[in-house]
């Protein structure tokens, strides 16, 4: 496919890379045309004492001769590479004996030479050196300075070194300060080329996304199609979504389709100790935009200066406040931005500020969320496009392993494979380097190297198979994936990994209940078989906690508190399982929160010793074998306790996922 032609755009200040090739290889050549004149002779010429020149000069063996400001060069012939027809020398030096105690070793040496070579010497003051040389018939010239050393000696030495200086200096003072001229100036980066190397088939598991930002691509591209039917182009466009989930990516995508300008550049450029500075900054970036429209600005983390308005005391709020307000003037003010749209990234659009998000602003909100299993699929592909492979790796069954990871996270576990592969000096990457990775970035590296004493040993082993044992016999639970009482990350020293056979939107009352029951089951295990417990539960009760007063404060699935929620999260949009939460009801109804939070948990736990005293035999069973080989798999584990491994409900191969790793941060277990 032919690429469409575009006019290129001459920035002021600057050549293009033609220009500075062309420069750069003239600067080169006259450099080396310098070295060539002045120092290739020297590895030809042999550098001699002036005695020796004299001495050589008395015997006539000077040819030629340069006489310079310095140095006297030439070209010496001895007497013995003479032929017969030479004139003899001085009848006074024919009868001088070389060997003589009084002539030195060096001259000795030189007069003793028997072949022809080129010369130079230092030139002492010597008034009768020319009446020698005319004496001797030595053929001589005077020279001077080349004037093409003298010109680079004398200007372009200095100068350069002048100029370096300078701008060493320059930016030294310009990392200091930012330049005192350039303070209020923007640092977009400009993208003229529309060639970045990522494109849209780059992009993978979030196909709305894709979708949305499409047509803003196609009509920049074709404006009349849509003007034609009175549509007009989105002034904005909000990228929301969770860390990791292509964002940027998304950004860079769109740069490598429009075909037009692209400046990019983050929230945290606009924001200097200086109030004014970032507007100013906003300004000079919406006048570089209107002189390269059409063209697209990008803003990463907009949440640095687009945070809600209010009432503040202090010079930072004043800072980014009048940067806020210069950016809503400048998106949808008094004078229209005709060609210049607006993308920016966050995951905190709850703290942006109303203004900012109206239409005629931003007039999409693009969700970018945590893909499906079809794009987990897709983004293993598009990162598996440079790593071999091997025939057994199944990236269907790592995308079903894989529930709730982002994009970034996928690429993660991608390398991870890949750098274990490289460990074992394999040449392909198999299914069983994807499932350690998977492990590895889930619950942390294998520490093998952690030693416990048997008693210990034996008490995480039952702890682990009291988790597992508890989850395959709870109808709703999430299926085992492996056992492990290897030590992994920095206090797990065992876990037990489940997956949810299909992703999972809603979790019904039955749900949670059983894996609260699988949460105490560890603890459970250890009061069973050895009549106390230990502090290695203490995970497994932050989380099962905190899960069941969800269950009583924020989803209604008390029957004493009803259906009042009770609680409310501090950072409602894109919050994840660490978000906090703030109480809101009274202190009575707090009390009584707290007393079915403890019933709950006390029932579950009670369900959770029954069920173990139950089937004490088959934890006796896993345990002995899980001691024996120290991980177990989740298809050796239901045959041991005879019964089917739960399958989704869709025809997708239920490799684990990592969705529930119970000890993965366990202390003192």
């Amino acid at each position: 496919m032919q690429k469409p032609s575009r006019k290129k755009l001459n920035l002021p200040g600057k050549f293009d890379p033609q220009t500075r090739w062309l420069i750069g290889y003239l600067i080169v050549m006259l450099l080396v045309t310098w070295g060539w004149q002045e120092f290739f002779g020297q590895f030809a010429v042999r550098t001699i004492p002036y005695s020796q020149f004299k001495a050589h000069l008395a015997r006539r063996e000077v040819v030629e001769a340069a006489v310079k400001q310095d140095e006297v060069a030439g070209r010496i012939v001895p007497l013995a590479a003479r032929d017969t027809n030479a004139p003899p020398a001085p009848p006074v030096l024919q009868a001088a004996d070389t060997n003589a105690a009084d002539v030195p070793q060096g001259l000795r040496r030189a007069l003793a030479e028997t072949k022809p070579f080129l010369f130079r010497t230092v030139r002492v003051e010597d008034p009768d050196l020319v009446k020698e040389l005319q004496a001797a018939g030595v053929e001589y010239v005077g020279t001077r300075p080349s004037a093409l050393s003298q010109f680079l000696l004398a200007w372009v030495l200095p100068i350069g070194v002048m100029l370096l200086l300078w701008s060493l200096l320059a930016r030294r003072f310009s990392a200091a300060s930012e330049g005192v001229f350039g303070i209020g100036k923007s640092r977009a980066k400009l993208i003229v080329d529309k060639y970045t190397g990522v494109t849209f088939n780059d992009v993978a598991g979030c196909e709305e996304a894709k979708q949305e930002l499409k047509e803003v691509v196609d009509f920049l591209k074709n404006p009349k199609e849509y003007q034609a039917i009175g549509a007009r182009i989105p002034k904005g466009a909000l990228l929301v979504g969770p860390p990791g989930t292509g964002k940027t990516l998304l950004a860079r995508a769109v740069a490598g389709e429009a075909g037009v300008p692209f400046f990019s550049l983050s929230g945290a450029d606009f924001v200097e100790m200086f109030v004014g500075v970032g507007a100013a900054r906003v300004r000079d970036l919406f006048k570089q935009a209107k002189e390269h429209a059409p063209c697209i600005i990008f803003i990463d983390e907009l949440d640095a200066i687009g945070r809600q308005r209010g009432v503040h005391v202090g010079a930072v709020n004043d800072e980014r406040e009048q940067t806020l307000n210069a950016l809503l003037v400048e998106m949808d003010g008094f004078e229209a931005n005709t060609g210049v749209i607006i993308l920016a990234a966050t995951n905190r659009p709850e703290v942006l500020d109303r203004a900012l998000l109206r239409p005629g602003r931003f007039d999409r909100q693009i969700v970018v969320d945590a893909p499906d299993l079809d794009g987990r699929e897709a983004i293993l592909k598009v990162h598996t496009h440079n790593k071999k492979l091997a025939p057994d790796a199944d990236l269907r069954r790592i995308a079903a392993a894989t529930a709730g990871f982002s994009g970034a996270d996928l690429a993660n576990v991608l390398n991870e494979a890949a750098l274990l592969a490289a460990r074992r000096k394999a040449k392909e990457i198999t299914q069983r380097d994807l499932e350690e990775a998977i492990e590895k970035v889930v619950a942390g590296p294998e520490r093998r190297t952690r030693r416990l004493n048997a008693e210990d040993k034996r008490r995480v082993a039952y702890h682990e198979v009291g988790h597992a044992l508890v989850a395959a016999h709870s109808e709703h639970a999430d299926p085992v994936h492996k056992i492990s009482i290897v030590p992994r990350g920095r206090a797990a020293l065992g876990y037990t990994m489940q997956l949810p056979s299909e992703d999972q939107f809603l979790l019904t009352r039955r749900d949670l209940l059983d894996r609260l029951r699988g949460l105490l089951g560890g603890r459970a295990a250890e009061e069973v078989v050895f009549g106390e417990v230990s502090t290695g539960a203490q995970n497994d009760l932050e989380r099962a906690t905190a899960l069941a007063r969800q269950m009583v404060a924020l989803y209604g699935m008390s029957e004493r508190i009803g259906l009042a929620n009770c609680a409310q999260r501090q950072a409602q949009f894109l919050a994840g399982p660490e978000a906090g939460f703030q109480r809101d009801c009274s202190e009575q109804t707090a009390r009584e929160m707290d007393e079915e939070v403890k019933a709950i948990l006390d029932r579950a736990y009670q369900e959770a010793k029954q069920c173990l005293t139950a089937h004490r035999d088959q934890l006796e069973r896993v345990t002995a074998e899980l001691l024996a080989k120290e991980t177990l798999d989740g298809a050796d584990f239901y045959q041991m306790v005879g019964r089917p491994k739960p399958c989704a409900k869709e025809p997708v191969p239920p490799l684990p996922a990592p969705k529930t790793v119970t000890a993965a941060q366990r202390v003192g277990n």
